[in-house]
């Protein structure tokens, strides 16, 4: 298997400015493995800690700081020496030891030669609870789901990758149909690494299908397991409304579709838990398209995402020949599993947003691309008018419009169509 962020992570190692790094993501999108993979092709040992797994290494920092102390402790523990120049430590689920994160910071002040990278499943959760988490003093970086991109180079489609980030799209159309047939089985496999990796030796999407069931009992098993009591009966609801509320033509999130009466007050705290564990992608509304766009955000009215389309996929029960019917997968839920996926896509590298006005016209997606403020539209197949994007450009003059489609590339006066296989390469 390969994850792109490897890259990223060797960057960090060679920086001179480097400093402890935290991997962050839902359970089960691969940090553990991405991890133990990083240190296997790029330092000659590893040192691997799991703070879930041991109660005794959980009250390593309870006693103190002092980094010669705590190297001490985890060479008894390993029976490994560590030399700093050489060696990967890897603090996994280090939110489940006490004054773990904090220890971070000791790390960067007092001993900033080791090389230190650390997860955690819930680290959104813990972080929000932990008042002394280290500022400034960590890197981070995120991992998501599988992109469709890492999917086509694990299943054996590395020059298709090239072309894709290379955006040659004279050979790309001559691959279109082919790109179209392996996105719709992205649709249904979804990014989640057990499950790709199960179809790569398997190729049975029975199994698939089994693996995601498997996964999304797990993610619920998570509520009551780490979620505090009064709020797990609300983040249930939540998350069986997910599907329901993405097929609906308008998105936005109501509160009262999940319960008569029901307001914001009444279930945000399950929401934003949602949020923090990474199950669930969040993209609020913004009221004007200019620079910067967070400044201009309504956070009272979002759309609500899952983390992968493969469990979207699993949650609607869609049957497997789907795949076999030209387009119809692409078509289900009026489009959901295509902004599903765009949403996936676009969120690895940007902050997404979308648009709407009173007169019903909407904007699926807003990004900042460097100076730009650039308006999505996602079209599930080949459909390609784009009323709403026209008035959108039309209302503020925008100079950059994306449609992303079924359709092969195609540029044209004040938009341009761009794949919806190519959509993640796009803005980098």
């Amino acid at each position: 298997m390969n994850r792109f962020l490897i890259n990223e992570m060797i960057v960090w190692k060679n920086s001179e400015k480097r400093k402890p790094l935290l991997i962050q993501g839902a359970r089960q999108v691969g940090k553990t493995w991405i991890m133990k993979e990083f240190g296997k092709r790029e330092f000659e040992q590893v040192v691997y800690l799991n703070f879930e797994s041991s109660s005794r290494l959980r009250d390593l920092f309870t006693v103190d700081f002092n980094i010669e102390r705590i190297i001490t402790v985890i060479e008894i523990e390993t029976s490994q020496k560590i030399t700093p120049e050489n060696t990967l430590l890897i603090f996994d689920e280090i939110q489940e030891a006490a004054k773990g994160l904090t220890a971070l910071k000791y790390f960067y002040e007092q001993a900033p030669e080791y090389y230190l990278v650390s997860a955690g499943s819930l680290l959104g959760v813990s972080m929000q609870k932990n008042n002394s988490f280290p500022v400034g003093k960590v890197d981070f970086k995120q991992l998501y789901p599988m992109s469709f991109s890492e999917f086509l180079e694990n299943l054996d489609h590395k020059n298709l990758v090239q072309q894709i980030q290379n955006k040659d799209w004279k050979v790309l159309d001559s691959f279109h149909e082919k790109l179209i047939e392996l996105l719709r089985l992205y649709y249904f496999i979804g990014g989640m690494p057990e499950v790709v990796a199960n179809y790569i030796e398997n190729k049975n999407l029975e199994t698939t299908r089994t693996l995601q069931k498997k996964l999304l009992i797990g993610y619920e098993n998570d509520f009551g397991k780490y979620a505090p009591n009064e709020i797990v009966p609300k983040i249930k609801l939540v998350w069986n409304f997910l599907i329901s509320q993405l097929a609906k033509e308008n998105k936005k999130f109501i509160y009262g579709q999940i319960k008569n009466g029901a307001r914001a007050k009444d279930f945000e705290a399950a929401i934003n838990w949602l949020v923090d564990a990474g199950l669930v992608l969040k993209v609020n509304r913004i009221e004007k398209p200019t620079l910067p766009l967070n400044a201009y955000a309504d956070y009272d009215a979002f759309k609500l995402f899952f983390i992968d389309i493969g469990l979207l996929n699993a949650v609607a029960n869609l049957d497997q020949k789907i795949l076999l019917e030209k387009n119809a997968i692409l078509s289900e839920f009026k489009g959901a599993l295509s902004e599903q996926y765009v949403c996936q896509e676009l969120t690895i590298h940007h902050q997404l947003f979308y648009w709407s006005s009173s007169n019903t016209a909407e904007i699926d997606f807003i990004i900042q691309n460097k100076n730009e403020v650039v308006p999505i539209e996602v079209k599930a197949e080949e459909n390609l008018k784009s009323k709403s994007l026209k008035v959108f450009v039309e209302k503020f003059e925008n100079q950059s419009a994306i449609r992303t489609s079924m359709s092969k590339f195609r540029k044209e006066d004040w938009l341009t169509n761009i794949p919806l296989y190519a959509i993640n390469g796009i803005f980098k």
